[in-house]
Formats: C-alpha cells, sequence, structure tokens
C-alpha cells in the first residue's frame, strides 16, 4: 500500500471516529496523535485545527499530550480555556499538572482562566503538584488512588472501588494502600490478594496473616531515587508520602518508562552535541544557530590536531607513506576511546560507579585498551610492511598503534570522571575531549616516532 493511499485511509478512519465519538474508547490516544500527525504535515494549518476542535474534549487531553511539543504548541494556541479545562479535568491528577505547564509556556494567562474553570479541589490537587520541581519524585506524583484503614472491611472497601471507578474513573489500581486512622501509610494489599482473601475480615486480619513491608518514597526525593527504586524492585506502582510519612500519591511505571526514555534520547543527543528542546523546534534558523555553536568548538579542537601535524610537515613531505597510514592510527585511537567513554558515562548515569571505585575502573578500561592495542599493533604493523615493503614503517605504525590506543582507554575513562567530579554532565562534554586527545596523541605518537626511526 502506497504512502498517499495509507495516509487517505488514516484521515477517514479519524473522520469516521469523529463522526461517532464513542469509537474513541476503543482507540489508545497514541493511535489518534500518530494521525493528526500525518495530518499536520500533509494538510494545511486550517484542516488539521479542524481535526482538533472535533475531537471529543473528554479525549482530547491525552491526545495532546502523545503529539510532538511543536504540533501540541499549534493546537493548545487555538483551543479556548474553556476547552482546555473540559481537556483537563478528564486527565489524572499528574497528566494535568503536565498539560498545564504546556499551556503555560504557550500561553500563560489562559492557564489563569482553566484553573478558575476547573473544580476546586481538581485545581487544588494540580497546583500542589506543580509546585515540586521537575527534579522531585513529587513532580510524577498522582494524588488518585485507592486507600483503605486497616480495620476497614474488605467486602465494603471493593463496593467504596466500584463506586469510585464508576464516579470518577479511578483506573490503573494495582494495590490496596493501607493508612492509619492518621493517615499514616503502614502497608499495602496486591488486588489479586484482594479478590481471593475472605470479604468478611478486615485489611488487619490480612497484615497479620500477610505482613507485606510497604516500599514507598518521599515526594520530595530526586527522580533519580524514584528511577532506582521501580528498577530494583521491579515493581509497577510506587506509593509516595511527604514528610510526616503520610500517603499522599504514587507514582506508576509508566511515567518512570517516560522519565528512562526522555534521558536516554537525551544522552545521545547530547553526545552528539545536539540539544534536544532545540531539535524539537521546527524553525531552521534556531536549530542551525544551536548545531553551528557546536560545530565551532569541534572546529577549534581539529585544528589543534592539525597543528601537531603542521610540526612535522617535513617529515611528511620526506616520507609520503606516512599521510596514507596517518588518519588509520587518529580513527583507531578514537573509536577505542570512544567505546571506553560510551561504557563509562552509561555506568555513571546509571550510578553503577562512585568516584572512590575510579582506580578499579579506570586499570581495567586501560588493561583493555592495552591489550587491544598490542593486538592491532601487530596487524597493523605487518599490513605497513607489506604494503610500502619498509620494516622500520611497520614498527612505528606497531608503536604508534599502542601508545594511541593506550591513551585512548586513559582518558576515555578519566574524562568522563572528572567531568562528573566537576558536577558537569559527562554525556555533554566528553566526546569534544576525548576526541581532541586521540588525535593529538595520535598524530604525535606517529608522526615523532616516525621522525626519530625513519628520517
Amino acid at each position: 500500500m502506497s504512502k498517499e493511499l495509507n495516509y487517505q485511509v488514516s484521515k477517514e478512519h479519524l473522520e469516521e471516529l469523529i463522526s461517532d465519538p464513542k469509537h474513541f474508547e476503543h482507540k489508545h490516544a497514541s493511535e489518534i496523535a500518530k494521525i493528526l500527525k500525518e495530518i499536520y504535515h500533509n494538510e494545511e494549518r486550517d484542516i488539521f485545527i479542524s481535526y482538533i476542535n472535533s475531537i471529543p474534549k473528554e479525549y482530547l487531553g491525552e491526545i495532546l499530550l502523545e503529539l510532538p511539543e511543536y504540533i501540541k504548541d499549534d493546537a493548545l494556541e487555538v483551543l479556548t480555556a474553556k476547552e482546555l479545562a473540559e481537556a483537563v479535568e478528564e486527565l489524572d491528577s499528574d497528566d494535568a499538572a503536565d498539560l498545564l505547564q504546556d499551556i503555560e509556556e504557550v500561553d500563560e494567562s489562559k492557564t489563569q482562566e482553566i484553573l478558575e474553570d476547573l473544580d476546586e479541589e481538581d485545581a487544588r490537587n494540580i497546583q500542589k503538584l506543580r509546585k515540586y520541581s521537575e527534579e522531585e519524585a513529587g513532580s510524577l506524583m498522582q494524588t488518585e488512588l485507592f486507600s483503605a484503614k486497616l480495620d476497614a472491611n474488605i467486602g465494603k472497601s471493593i463496593e467504596r472501588l466500584k463506586r469510585l471507578k464508576d464516579d470518577t474513573g479511578l483506573d490503573n489500581i494495582y494495590h490496596v494502600f493501607l493508612v492509619d486512622d492518621f493517615g499514616f501509610l503502614v502497608g499495602y494489599m496486591p488486588l489479586e490478594d484482594v479478590i481471593t482473601f475472605d470479604f468478611s475480615k478486615t485489611y488487619r486480619d490480612y497484615m497479620q496473616e500477610k505482613y507485606k513491608r510497604v516500599k514507598y518514597l518521599s515526594d520530595t526525593a530526586s527522580i533519580d531515587e524514584l528511577v532506582k527504586k521501580f528498577e530494583d524492585y521491579n515493581i509497577i506502582v510506587l506509593p509516595i508520602v511527604d514528610s510526616d510519612n503520610k500517603l499522599i500519591g504514587r507514582v506508576t511505571y509508566d511515567d518512570i518508562i517516560d522519565i528512562i526514555e526522555e534521558r536516554a534520547t537525551d544522552q545521545i543527543y547530547k553526545m552528539a552535541g545536539v540539544d534536544d528542546e532545540v531539535e524539537d523546534d521546527r524553525e531552521v534558523a534556531t536549530i542551525t544557530k544551536k548545531r553551528a555553536t557546536w560545530l565551532g568548538v569541534n572546529l577549534v579542537t581539529a585544528i589543534a590536531a592539525s597543528l601537531v601535524i603542521g610540526l612535522f610537515d617535513s617529515t611528511i613531505q620526506s616520507y609520503v607513506a606516512l599521510a596514507v597510514l596517518m588518519p588509520i592510527v587518529a580513527s583507531m585511537g578514537g573509536n577505542a576511546g570512544t567505546q571506553t567513554l560510551t561504557v563509562m558515562v552509561r555506568q555513571l548515569a546509571l550510578e553503577e560507579i562512585k568516584w572512590n571505585e575510579a582506580k578499579d575502573t579506570i586499570i581495567r578500561e586501560v588493561l583493555v585498551s592495552l591489550l587491544n592495542g598490542l593486538i592491532f599493533a601487530i596487524v597493523m604493523g605487518a599490513i605497513a610492511y607489506f604494503w610500502f615493503g619498509d620494516i622500520k614503517l611497520g614498527v612505528v605504525m606497531a608503536a604508534a598503534m599502542v601508545i594511541n590506543l593506550l591513551f585512548a582507554g586513559l582518558f576515555g575513562a578519566i574524562i568522563p570522571l572528572t567531568l562528573k567530579r566537576l558536577n558537569i554532565d559527562p554525556a555533554v562534554a566528553s566526546s569534544v575531549l576525548l576526541t581532541t586527545v586521540t588525535d593529538m596523541v595520535g598524530f604525535f605518537a606517529f608522526l615523532g616516532l616516525a621522525k626519530l626511526i625513519l628520517i
């Protein structure tokens, strides 16, 4: 099926959904967002906006959150405060806070209007979540959860859960969080235990028979601690407590998946000298300016490496084979260093390595690079000898290969560790510093040895 036909089918499918809003219940927001993205890129802006305006407001909020930033911003500009308030009201508190933040970035005045249109309790919960820093666990928390007191009857609490689902649309319930009379978190009961336990008993009876130690986190804990909790314990939901240890919300696994994905993307962009926020901008001039800044830094380091080559211009003129082999030395060093660098940056990001463990890590990486250097020294030394028929050139090539790979491993480990120690993100500056080192060391070792041995 051609791309044009695929697009037409998707468009007709969306029109069919809009003609009968009940169909939206059976489609995930991400599927509809994908169709809207195609329409945005294939049609006039007015047509895209007409589709946005036609989507039932009870589904609009989730769809907006699935759209790329630049498309979402366009939609937020044209939707009225009243329409957006209806969309926000249908969202879980954490998603509502996220969407309200997006709206504020587009039109700050519209945010206040939306808050005034919202139910008083919803507005209060959203405002509470928006006070958290984006680096705090509370920023990912949703206030909707199901809790019960220890002495509550299990059968009656299930009836209450049914009413809550009907009245408020409470979803994604995996546990019943147990609290005492003052709201302090004391335990939990998995949903599978709830439906198989004696309905006539209380939660206290369950705790006495099958006590489960509850894992929780403070609302002011860092996002790193939150992610680590999910990774370490393979959990799907984590209760959040305030400074008094009172239950105030929960974080679900879908938000953690989003965070992990965002961080992985951010790390990839940074290692390439690209700003992920700028890349979401559709303005060519903005993207060009940001990329040009980083390319300018790389140009300076390239000139520095060229200056090293310039020190040996007479050597290269006397022995032309050096110009042929010279890029191989630098390239091998760069690749070896990048291997070490990637491992180190990843381990630092996952907090698998600390500063006090750095010595063992550096020694290991240097040994690996040294062994690889010896292996490829033999290989390239032999190639250089058979290629140019000069045993001395083979020796120079082999020696330079060992030296450069050794330094590549050493600095590939030291640079990110040092940057982390200085509270600088290793993913941002490591690659350009390492490339400078491997190029300069590679050229200097190769050409310096050639001057001593061949000339």
